[in-house]
């Protein structure tokens, strides 16, 4: 098994880099609607799920838990504008899930914005939003959130993974980028970010037991760290992670002094935000397999001893 204290300190040297760096974490609103206002609310809603995992596991140490809070508090108050701006987001985009999708994990940290919340509500009544034309395991993930948030998901979350591709346990050597992050965003939403290893069907936990060890090989040697760092997400949400020793010695070396992650290979070079945008993705991924992982590793060693 890794050690757990190289596990954890990936994911101490993470939440340094990202609060070094929280006005990466900013939005565009002078940007003309059909080029994408929303896109940039994307790293906001990932900071939130990373920090409540955080949170969750409660393996943090006492300086990354303030960090967290402290980002959170950051990006909610000066990015947000305390809820205002997804509010702003859904009069831009009215059916879109975008602003619940980065609402939910800071309702669910305590911060509210009943208006964003009206909005939500509606639009979980119409048949636009069960209609809208997203991936599978989006589509997933969305059920999902309805859940969490106290909504009847349209449709049920049985429905919508049968769409998706693990669901099926395809040929595994068909397996490149982008349906890595597909397999990888699908446990997510079927274990709650981590919360629920038993929400994996058994079929599923067993495809992966068998062929994940293989992906994280693969992507080690591509020295793909962001999408590395979600396979390591994976192995922590299996009924018996493997904890990679190989892989997570690699991924540690990867990471750069002040705690970012590459995305792929090495840094890039450029100024602070085009560099934070290339890389706040697998850092903030880093955070969270280091928290998961660290997490499942000490309860099997009390498990064990």
């Amino acid at each position: 098994m890794t050690d757990p204290r190289l596990v954890h300190t990936v994911g101490v040297g993470a939440l340094e880099w990202l609060w070094a760096h929280r006005d990466g974490f900013r939005l565009e609103p002078d940007v003309d609607p059909e080029v994408g206002f929303l896109e940039r609310f994307k790293p906001v809603g990932e900071l939130a799920l990373v920090c409540k995992v955080l949170f969750r596991e409660g393996v943090a140490g006492s300086r990354q838990a303030e960090l967290a809070r402290r980002l959170l508090d950051h990006v909610w108050r000066e990015t947000l504008d305390g809820g205002t701006m997804l509010v702003r987001g859904q009069h831009t985009e009215p059916a879109s899930p975008v602003p619940f999708e980065v609402y939910l994990p800071f309702h669910e940290l305590g911060y509210s914005h009943p208006e964003l919340e009206r909005h939500v509500v509606l639009n979980n009544r119409l048949d636009s939003w069960s209609a809208l034309e997203l991936s599978p395991t989006r589509r997933l993930g969305l059920s999902a959130f309805q859940r969490r948030f106290g909504l009847t998901p349209r449709p049920s979350e049985a429905e919508a993974l049968r769409s998706t591709w693990l669901a099926r346990t395809p040929e595994p050597w068909t397996v490149e980028g982008h349906i890595g992050y597909d397999i990888t965003h699908c446990v997510f939403h079927l274990t709650d970010w981590g919360e629920n290893p038993d929400g994996l069907p058994p079929d599923i936990a067993d495809y992966l037991a068998t062929w994940l060890p293989a992906w994280i090989d693969d992507w080690l040697d591509l020295r793909r760290w962001d999408l590395l760092g979600e396979l390591l997400v994976v192995d922590a949400c299996l009924p018996r992670p493997t904890f990679d020793e190989a892989a997570w010695r690699a991924f540690a070396a990867a990471q750069q002094p002040d705690g970012a992650m590459p995305a792929i290979r090495d840094m890039p070079e450029g100024d602070e935000e085009a560099v934070f945008d290339v890389v706040y993705h697998s850092t903030l991924v880093a955070a969270f397999a280091s928290v998961l992982a660290t997490s499942r590793a000490l309860t099997e060693l009390a498990r064990v001893s």
